[in-house]
């Protein structure tokens, strides 16, 4: 993709190393949700400034096992620092306890649910509700206790003008940061997709074809994408630069840089040497007899129908102060004054959830008490319902 050739983030790395090795050498480091593709992206540009201490919690203890394999396989750790992972949730106890072992000096989190498919049914969705905003909750009444000197959050372009849960989440995630921006250094990032990253559409395809079995993507839906590595850098540069309360996202154009999903799938199939066997419907698609079809494969494009896909992404609103100069390939949104009580918001949503009846709808209806521009798309049909 020539997206990825755009964005020069090495420029601004060199420009701000100094700066950056200063910041972060013999520093104590404690990362959220790193054993993700995101997460161990960012581990990978930080340990080239030699941090003293790296602390990794993440819910998934395969990840978590994988991260220091590849770690360990590497040579990022051969200069010894102390390394720790801790499988553990971050609405526990234990997370706590893990939080009050030490002082830390950078926390950037990256746990996250991340699917627009998370917003099936009132169950679901407290998931995902008690995830991105319980969980950021959590942290950033434990920062005020001890606070870092940055602390960093990753959200996602879905948080401007959302449309569906997981965007409107995320937007309500960043008020909550920015509303600690004068108690201590805050910053965020909103993030194209990542490329083949876990669990995306991209990675799906990896699979299908291990398996033989047939793609299937939307034919109207376009995104944002960029590298695993770009994502480490932008995070990484997201979490230092700028001032306390900034939402940094990647300079990419809104109408040359959008990639739609199926002329990905269809160069996808040509690098690896077949010739797409267009499909009328899922049906067909796995009738498709790949034995007698040789150098053919199943591909099966849909019309997006599912709740809260908008057909295109954005970075920021008509609403919002951005600045395109100060960097060479990223930009930012100069911070608000916000002004939110956690505790209204654990109350809302608490009532919700607990609530027998709990729906997403009334979820929804919190969410934009709380987030006024959150227009949801409702359809009634979810991606879980879909090859």
């Amino acid at each position: 993709m020539e997206t990825y050739n755009k964005l020069n983030l090495d420029f601004d790395l060199d420009r701000n190393k100094d700066f950056l090795l200063k910041e972060i050498k013999d520093k104590n480091i404690l990362v959220i949700g790193g054993a993700g593709s995101i997460g161990l992206s960012y581990l990978k540009k930080i340990l080239t400034f030699k941090p003293s201490k790296i602390t990794v919690v993440d819910i998934n203890e395969n990840g978590l096992t994988e991260l220091t394999r590849d770690l360990r396989s590497s040579d990022l750790l051969d200069y010894n620092p102390e390394y720790i992972t801790y499988p553990v949730n971050l609405l526990s106890n234990t997370f706590e306890k893990i939080f009050k072992l030490d002082s830390w000096d950078i926390i950037a989190n990256f746990s996250a649910h991340k699917h627009v498919r998370s917003e099936k049914d009132g169950i679901s969705v407290e998931a995902l509700i008690k995830n991105n905003v319980f969980g950021i909750i959590k942290i950033l009444e434990l920062c005020e206790e001890n606070p870092p000197k940055y602390f960093f959050s990753v959200s996602t372009d879905k948080a401007a003008n959302p449309v569906n849960i997981m965007g409107a989440s995320k937007s309500l995630m960043e008020k909550l940061i920015l509303s600690k921006r004068n108690h201590f250094r805050v910053s965020t990032a909103r993030f194209a997709n990542v490329a083949f990253s876990n669990g995306s559409l991209l990675d799906g395809f990896n699979f299908r074809l291990n398996k033989k079995q047939p793609l299937s993507c939307p034919s109207d839906i376009k995104r944002f994408f960029v590298t695993h590595d770009q994502a480490g850098k932008i995070c990484l540069l997201a979490t230092f630069l700028g001032d306390t309360g900034n939402i940094f996202f990647p300079k990419l154009d809104f109408h040359s840089d959008q990639i739609y999903f199926k002329d990905i799938a269809l160069d996808y199939l040509k690098e690896r040497g077949f010739e797409p066997a267009y499909m009328g419907s899922e049906k067909e698609a796995k009738e498709f007899d790949l034995r007698s079809n040789s150098g053919k494969y199943p591909i099966y494009f849909f019309t997006t129908d599912t709740s809260g896909e908008k057909g295109y992404e954005e970075f920021f609103t008509k609403n919002e102060k951005i600045d395109l100069k100060k960097y060479n390939s990223i930009g930012f949104i100069a911070p608000n004054n916000i002004e939110i009580s956690f505790k209204d918001v654990v109350k809302d949503f608490s009532k919700v959830f607990e609530d027998s009846n709990n729906s997403k709808s009334s979820a929804i209806k919190v969410l934009k008490k709380y987030v006024p521009d959150f227009s949801h798309i409702e359809t009634g049909k979810n991606l879980d319902q879909k090859m």
